[in-house]
């Protein structure tokens, strides 16, 4: 759905971005990233899981884009939640669960999610069948913009994954991956955090790392050579 707030300071003259992600409109849900869930993920490497969501926090918080994160069971076997986003993003809001499996049936999680004001939501988290699931198609039924980042999820199975996302295309959730996510936000390299967002890119795309080192050793050599 399109929402009002999408007249967009990112909206440019010629009409470019009108369909993308606002980042004054943008929230993001780190559902149950959690180290006893993650043993059963099958459908992406784990540390690629990790590496995902890890930049994800980086990019909120350069950007200055709130963050709810929110575990499952996280005494029990499902385990703790993955610490790299409350040190990468300080600014999320951990909201705790009283056993719901589906975070949208949790009152506090929804209210914090409706105080925020925003109507755009990145949802990201283990497992994607019933974690990123279950609140996505709910969100859609309350009004929201969602967005499932299917890199930054995982499932127990490649099986389970395709049949998530021909669902969430079913119910109006649309996927994405971390790459797009952060393009989707970067938008121009005229930009202050220009720098910081090109190490981002290192860390979602390792192989451009290689790029921007042998750039920047070409550089060297070309100021060398004067």
């Amino acid at each position: 759905m399109q929402t009002t707030s999408t007249t967009k300071a990112s909206v440019l003259p010629t009409g470019g971005g009108a369909r993308l992600l606002d980042p004054a409109d943008t929230l993001v849900l780190l559902l149950d990233h959690q180290s006893g869930l993650f043993q059963t993920v099958k459908d992406i490497a784990v540390a690629d899981l990790r590496r995902n969501v890890s930049m994800i926090a980086r990019l909120c918080t350069l950007l200055n884009i709130p963050v709810i994160t929110t575990a499952s069971e996280p005494a029990g076997s499902n385990g703790p939640l993955m610490p790299e986003i409350h040190e990468l993003a300080p600014h999320a809001v951990y909201v705790p669960r009283k056993g719901e499996v589906n975070a949208w049936d949790n009152e506090d999680f929804v209210a914090q999610v409706r105080a925020t004001g925003r109507k755009t939501l990145v949802m990201a988290g283990v497992w994607t069948s019933v974690c990123v699931m279950f609140p996505a198609l709910d969100a859609v039924a309350a009004g929201y913009d969602v967005y499932a980042v299917i890199d930054a999820s995982g499932d127990p199975s490649d099986m389970a994954s395709r049949v998530s996302l021909a669902r969430f295309v079913q119910g109006g959730v649309k996927p994405t991956s971390t790459n797009a996510l952060l393009s989707e936000l970067h938008r121009t390299w005229a930009r202050p955090e220009a720098a910081d967002l090109a190490q981002l890119y290192a860390l979602v795309t390792p192989n451009y790392a290689a790029v921007m080192e042998s750039y920047a050793r070409a550089q060297q050599a070309a100021r060398d050579a004067r």
